[in-house]
């Protein structure tokens, strides 16, 4: 006999079909989570994950796509997002939708607020904000404005916002990809305890250790199509399968060896490097000298605020104007750069960590973000070579691979991993001699990493020195010839990469 648990699901989604001008964005897509599991969805970039979720919150209304939605038993047609969280459902979304300068409890009841005749009771929202706390485990007066909370503590207050407006069925979209360790592990913890509480959660993510160690159920989507879903109750989840379901072929390694290492001269040299932030007058930099080969990636570790964005904007021209001591070398020669442009002319490129808000223009097409950051390449008397620009797109779209019918596609319509090619080529297009980058493979799927890897191994063979930022230790490891640890602004420790363990790396990253 059947369990209630095997039976009785709280959603049902039947031959969904979605359909975009020119992309089937899902195809009969069948996805059924049980009452008061963690189903994980996962998948590549441009899966159809988010459009999934996107049609059962009611973003996209019902009409604008076949098949049915079944919640509790019942045929749903939402029209809207307050159709769906009327019926039980929460999404929180990865950029999340917090008013910095309000309260947390002015956050948590925004939209449905709590009112005594035509007024808001201020008095019982507080009071009821704190029993949305307690539920999150976050002990914190609901009085602190949102902008004083670090993102960890945002994402509890937008699941708290989500309990107060009684959900049963509450959908997170990449809830740790902004999330240091420590962050990421609480979450974790926090869905497993409100699972015991009834809560059913769906959670998209790329982190498959995380998915593996959170879900109940995995199902697995594929080109906008349903691949399989799978049981931990069965011993049906594990890294190679959902891998291989993911992208359509084993991936052995996802970090793919270079055969042969060829490291030359020094290409750049930081010697004696302190910075200090003029708005705070906190020193974020404390005489940090690091080098970089020719033919070398060299691995930049340390906790999140630990200094490692704040060198590599300071090798990158000192965008934020911090108020810098220390010598620059490139090549052997000392140069002081006053502005990024003065870095890009020394052969110095920076594809940043957060390609939607720095790194791209998400509403310009692929070939206008390529050339960005070389318009003198493609222009004659100030003039932009519109056909030369297509021919230098084009060029970049093959040799990095970015999925897309056509260079004047808009940048923002495509997956996060073709975004991050589109932020590669921009720099690329410069020529650099030294790249430098941040997080590299934040929020994109298995397969678009093991796609940037190999692109990283085939820059390095060619001789260009790559300096790698990094929250992830195994990318680190798996990709790095030394390793630089940073601890409050200063290196703690240099490592080989036959030397460096990820204990060795959290002991000099916690010093």
């Amino acid at each position: 006999m059947e369990t209630a648990l095997q039976t009785d699901y709280i959603l049902e989604m039947k031959n969904i079909t979605k359909v975009f001008p020119g992309v089937k964005a899902l195809d009969d897509v069948n996805f059924k989570v049980r009452r008061g599991e963690i189903h994980c969805l996962v998948g590549e970039n441009g899966a159809g994950k988010s459009t999934l979720m996107k049609v059962l919150s009611g973003v996209w209304p019902y009409g604008s796509y076949d098949g049915d939605i079944i919640l509790n038993g019942q045929v749903q047609k939402y029209q809207g997002i307050h159709d769906s969280e009327k019926a039980g459902i929460a999404i929180i979304y990865q950029e999340l939708a917090l008013i910095p300068e309000l309260s947390v409890y002015e956050n948590i009841y925004l939209g449905h607020e709590i009112r005594k005749g035509r007024f808001i009771d201020w008095n019982e929202t507080i009071k009821m904000s704190k029993e949305m706390l307690k539920k999150v485990r976050l002990n914190i007066n609901p009085e602190t404005k949102i902008k004083e909370l670090g993102v960890g503590k945002q994402q509890l207050i937008e699941i708290a916002k989500a309990f107060s407006k009684e959900v049963s069925l509450i959908i997170l979209d990449e809830p740790t990809a902004a999330l240091n360790d420590d962050d990421s592990a609480n979450l974790l913890e926090l869905l497993l305890e409100l699972k015991k509480e009834g809560v059913t959660s769906i959670m998209i993510s790329h982190k498959l250790k995380e998915v593996i160690y959170i879900a109940d159920t995995v199902t697995v989507l594929r080109d906008g199509k349903t691949i399989c879903s799978l049981s931990k109750e069965k011993g049906e989840i594990s890294e190679p399968v959902l891998i291989r379901n993911m992208v359509g072929r084993a991936i052995d390694d996802i970090f793919p060896k270079r055969l042969e290492k060829n490291l030359g001269e020094t290409l750049l040299e930081v010697r004696n490097l302190s910075a200090v932030d003029p708005k705070n007058g906190k020193k974020v930099l404390k005489n940090v000298s690091i080098h970089a080969k020719k033919g070398e990636v060299v691995g930049i570790a340390g906790l999140i605020g630990a200094g490692r964005t704040e060198l590599a904007s300071c090798i990158f021209g000192n965008p934020k104007g911090f108020k810098m001591e220390g010598d620059i070398f490139v090549d052997g020669e000392k140069h002081t750069f006053h502005h990024p442009k003065d870095a890009i002319k020394k052969g110095i490129a920076y594809v940043t960590e957060d390609r939607k808000k720095e790194g791209l223009i998400l509403l310009q097409d692929i070939k206008n973000n390529i050339s960005l950051a070389n318009l003198k390449g493609i222009s004659s008397s100030g003039i932009v070579n519109d056909n030369e620009e297509i021919t230098v797109g084009e060029s970049y779209r093959k040799s990095l691979g970015i999925k897309t019918p056509s260079v004047e596609q808009l940048t923002r319509n495509l997956s996060g991993g073709n975004q991050q090619k589109v932020s590669l080529g921009k720099w690329l297009n410069t020529k650099p001699k030294v790249l430098i980058l941040d997080e590299p493979t934040r929020g994109i799927d298995v397969g678009a990493k093991f796609e940037i890897y190999t692109i990283i191994n085939s820059l390095v063979k060619e001789g260009m020195s790559i300096i790698m930022i990094s929250s992830e230790l195994p990318e680190i490891l798996g990709m790095s010839d030394r390793v630089y640890v940073v601890a409050e602004g200063k290196i703690t420790g240099e490592l080989t990469v036959e030397d460096a363990t990820q204990d060795k790396i959290m002991e000099l990253a916690t010093v």
